[in-house]
């Protein structure tokens, strides 16, 4: 099964772009978006008829142009959840939960806390919150693979200039404790895991031609628990830096399940 993220930064703008030819020849079983900037009635008829997808959207509640996630999925998932339970989290269109039966699929767009020290705490919170989500279905014997934007980079590997960004939301020592922190309690960084020494970007600004001189960051991920890695589940991981359309580009996971 190949499952790929991407944050489009705006699903009508990337549609323009050769989105729909990307798709295909990427050729994703899970296609997980992230900041589709879309209201549910700003669907096109070109989105909800991507060939041979089913589709899952999450939507913000409050402020339109902003936000949200998407699925497309060639197979059909058992159950459909859109965020975690907790409204002021779930109001701004940051998840969805497909249940797969052999492992749930989570597609997340993590907050970004650059705005102001408020928005460095909702944060904090959402990452708080959503992994004790997470740690309750693991002690329930589900295996997870969770996916998206975590908005943070996790060690000096994940960014080209690390100095100069420590004082930066993204790469706080704050917000770097939280990966250390899940990785601790058993989710798996599957491109590290396999690539420990791989310097690869997912992000770039758009100013000062970053993408152009590859002066990036690691932000998009796939996370698995544990016992995805242990019972050899994990076949594959990877980063399409050659796709372009975002400022950001895919990245990927190959299951074998």
């Amino acid at each position: 099964m190949r499952l790929l993220s991407w944050n489009v930064n705006g699903l009508r703008a990337i549609y323009k772009k050769g989105f729909a030819e990307a798709v295909a020849a990427m050729a994703p079983d899970i296609l997980a978006l992230q900041e589709t900037k879309l209201q549910q009635d700003q669907r096109t008829g070109e989105m909800l008829a991507l060939s041979g997808y089913d589709s899952y959207w999450d939507y913000s509640v409050d402020k339109k142009g902003y936000s949200g996630v998407a699925v497309y999925a060639r197979h059909q998932p058992r159950e459909v959840r859109c965020g975690f339970g907790i409204d002021r989290f779930d109001r701004e269109g940051r998840v969805l939960q497909l249940d797969y039966g052999p492992f749930i699929l989570f597609n997340v767009y993590f907050p970004n806390g650059q705005r102001d020290a408020d928005r460095l705490g909702y944060k904090l919170d959402f990452y708080r919150d959503f992994f004790a989500y997470t740690d309750r279905l693991r002690e329930q014997g589900r295996s997870l693979v969770i996916t998206g934007d975590f908005n943070t980079a996790h060690n000096e590997i994940d960014l080209k200039n690390p100095q100069a960004n420590k004082d930066r939301s993204g790469f706080l020592r704050i917000e770097r404790d939280v990966l250390d922190d899940i990785v601790t309690r058993g989710y798996v960084d599957t491109f590290r895991a396999l690539y420990p020494d791989t310097v690869k970007y997912s992000w770039w600004s758009y100013r000062f031609n970053a993408r152009r001189n590859n002066a990036g960051w690691r932000i998009d991920y796939f996370f698995v628990s544990r016992d995805l890695i242990d019972r050899g589940a994990v076949r594959e991981a990877f980063i399409l830096n050659e796709i372009d359309g975002s400022d950001h580009c895919p990245v990927g996971l190959e299951l074998d399940i």
